[in-house]
């Protein structure tokens, strides 16, 4: 049986072949990186790499298809700790997967009577009870210790890494998938996530660095960071919180006008999300906040209420031209009012909610951190982010950005934010570009940076002994610097003169300037040419700010290396990379030799992320 052939023909027969060439895609790239070349005497770690709720699962499929056709008989399925996830995970594994004998956490009668006479999918929840459970059950078949594993750990970033790194000790889910990759006698482990930030600061001794990343880009109709956070200015469907008076009203209104298109239009479903504090007692006011709202919008509803449905419907039409008229818009809307169709659900640690709660009808999800990892909202077209904290987690807001996906009509999307979350919304996907841009030219160090508002991840799962932080607007330079050759710096700098005050100069020259200092440690150069390396991914032809001295008397090992006038001239270009080039002449403790010695400071506000090993 090929099974990566079954796979596709059920996707193609669903009429998605566009899915079907991109699963493809997918399957051959993790094959060419890492199962193709597999030693099966190895424990090889990997990361495939997509955007939030772009369709991981039918490109994981695909790998994992793959992975059997060329010989893995056994696979864990890995999902957060989350009950209706891991049974939904199993219930698509069953529909989907043909051929395989298909194991839930319950089944280990199963797991042994089957034997691996057909290849095994077990999917299991990142819990350390059951992950200790199923570590037993391997080691004690004792199939792993003549086959290799083929590990998919869903949502990578979250649970699996030690959390306790800088305590010199291990958490448990984080030793138990130790347990069970290291029971095998070979396996590959493929993390799986859209905010890498995490495990691209892992370090390699932590055994849990990826040695190969594949990305495959969303398909056709995905609305993601680029759509609502583009990098020139705020598109049409944001609405800066600020601006708007009777915050809540206006929300629960341009709702109401966005459901009644939908269902009106055959749609089964239109979903809001309001999104405010991870408290519980913020989330039961906004509830009783939208209900005053809808009993307004009743008494109401031939006055006042109609006056603002026809305003927001008037706004809505001039994105929208395929808009049914306002009369029947209307009726449909008096008709959710009037018999209390919208409703309002809390989703949050105290109240359990299943998605069958929003997969129909004209729903308000108020939450907090429910809101985030693997729940998807269909229908969702009316955002109301008020969440924020005094230095959030790039990745973890990211994930909590539900808007992401397909079924997502452009022209009737509408987030409502302050300027100050989309500002930071806005940075983190830029730093998202910048990421996937460097591993799709193949970069090896992947480099990461965020404004000084953010952190790219949780702290205790960061070894602090090898992640350092190197700050925007401060200028670094070697104690104890060496050239390569002189001469080709001296060729480098030829066309630029002392007179002039600074150069604008292309971020490559930088580079190559970088290429000829050596220094015993003390300054990285590694990590400072692997930083412009991340900049010219964000965007290739970035400019930076070059200063040239020569005929410095500069002494050996002094605290300070710019002149004041040039550590001005340098500070008053904060938006820039500038590079400092002083020549010494070598009197002062140099042994008489003449060194180029340089001096940079990286954008302001910024915190660059490197990584040691």
């Amino acid at each position: 049986m090929q099974y990566l052939n079954e796979y596709l023909k059920k996707i193609k027969n669903r009429g998605n072949e566009a899915l079907a060439s991109s699963i493809l895609k997918t399957a051959n790239d993790v094959s060419d990186k890492a199962i193709s070349s597999f030693s099966f005497a190895s424990h090889d770690i990997g990361l495939l790499l997509g955007n939030v709720q772009s369709g991981k699962t039918g490109q994981v499929f695909g790998a994992i298809c793959k992975a059997t056709d060329m010989g893995f008989p056994a696979f864990v399925l890995l999902t957060t700790d989350n009950v209706v996830l891991q049974q939904q995970t199993l219930e698509r594994v069953k529909s989907d997967l043909e051929g395989f004998c298909i194991c839930g956490e319950n089944d280990s009668g199963l797991f042994m009577q089957n034997s691996l006479v057909q290849p095994v999918i077990v999917v299991l929840k990142k819990n350390a009870r059951v992950l200790k459970l199923w570590a037993n059950v391997f080691s004690s078949t004792g199939f792993m210790k003549g086959n290799p594993l083929f590990i998919v750990d869903d949502e990578a970033d979250a649970a699996s890494l030690n959390t306790l790194v800088n305590r010199n000790k291990q958490s448990s889910i984080n030793k138990y998938l130790d347990v069970i990759k290291n029971g095998a006698s070979s396996s590959i482990y493929l993390q799986v996530t859209a905010t890498p930030q995490a495990i691209f600061l892992q370090t390699m001794m932590s055994g849990w660095h990826p040695n190969f990343v594949c990305y495959f880009s969303p398909g056709e109709g995905y609305l993601g960071g680029d759509f609502f956070f583009p990098s020139d200015k705020s598109p049409d469907c944001i609405s800066f919180n600020e601006t708007v008076i009777n915050l809540n009203r206006v929300v629960l209104i341009r709702h109401l006008v966005v459901s009644t298109q939908l269902l009106a239009s055959s749609a089964k479903v239109s979903n809001c999300l309001v999104h405010p504090s991870v408290r519980q007692a913020v989330h039961e006011s906004f509830e009783r906040k939208l209900r005053n709202e809808l009993e307004w919008c009743r008494e109401n509803i031939e006055a006042d209420f109609k006056d603002a449905f026809r305003l927001e419907y008037k706004n809505i039409l001039t994105q929208n031209s395929d808009l049914l008229s306002f009369d029947a818009l209307f009726e449909q809307a008096k008709d959710l009012i009037e018999h209390n169709k919208v409703n309002l659900i809390i989703m949050n640690g105290k109240n359990e909610v299943s998605s069958e709660s929003y997969s129909t009808g004209c729903n308000i999800i108020i939450g907090g951190n429910t809101l985030g990892r693997g729940v998807t909202f269909p229908g969702l077209h009316t955002i109301f982010y008020t969440r924020s904290s005094k230095k959030p987690q790039a990745d973890t807001m990211w994930q909590h950005s539900r808007m992401f996906g397909y079924d997502r009509n452009p022209n009737l999307m509408m987030v409502f934010i302050d300027r100050h979350l989309y500002k930071l919304f806005s940075d983190i996907n830029k730093t998202n570009n910048s990421i996937i841009a460097q591993v799709e030219r193949g970069n090896e160090s992947i480099k990461i940076s965020y404004s000084s508002t953010l952190s790219p991840t949780r702290k205790n799962v960061l070894d602090n002994k090898h992640v350092t932080a190197i700050s925007g607007g401060t200028n670094y330079y070697p104690f104890y610097p060496d050239n390569d050759l002189i001469e080709d710096l001296d060729k480098l700098l030829l066309p630029f003169e002392d007179s002039q005050p600074t150069y604008q100069v292309s971020i490559r020259l930088m580079m190559a300037l970088l290429k000829h200092i050596k220094s015993e440690g003390d300054f990285n150069i590694s990590a400072f040419s692997d930083i412009l390396e991340s900049l010219l991914a964000k965007e290739p032809t970035t400019q930076g700010i070059l200063i040239v001295r020569r005929n410095r008397n500069i002494a050996k090992g002094t605290g300070a290396m710019l002149s004041p006038n040039d550590w001005s001239l340098g500070a008053s270009l904060g938006s820039k990379v500038v590079l400092t080039m002083y020549k010494v002449t070598g009197d002062k403790g140099w042994n008489g030799r003449q060194l180029w010695i340089p001096n940079i400071k990286l954008p302001d506000d910024m915190i660059y992320y490197t990584l040691g090993q």
